[in-house]
């Protein structure tokens, strides 16, 4: 008796094909902008002001001690008037 041939042998899968690489990312570079300088050369450092601790202990009085902070005062007054105006052109170069 013969036996009927069975189903022919199953063939091995092929291996499965390695996707093709991605392409490397575009990398894109911002330009940053470059810093502005705001503070000008010719601003300088903050005066000497007259009304110092040391200076208003030395005054002989109470005149002395008023001339002394109204000088302080006035000297104050221009450099904070320099600064804001620094201020306001470093604000409007950002814009």
């Amino acid at each position: 008796m013969r036996v009927p041939p069975g189903p022919p042998p199953a063939r091995a899968a092929p291996p499965p094909r390695a996707a093709a690489p991605a392409p490397p990312p575009k990398v894109v570079r911002p330009l940053a902008a470059k810093p502005v300088k705001c503070v000008p050369e010719d601003l300088g450092p903050a005066p000497a002001y007259p009304d110092t601790d040391a200076a208003l202990r030395d005054a002989g009085g109470a005149a002395d001690r008023y001339q002394l902070l109204a000088a302080g005062r006035l000297l104050r007054e221009q450099r904070l008037q320099k600064l804001e105006d620094v201020v306001k052109r470093c604000r409007a170069v950002a814009r």
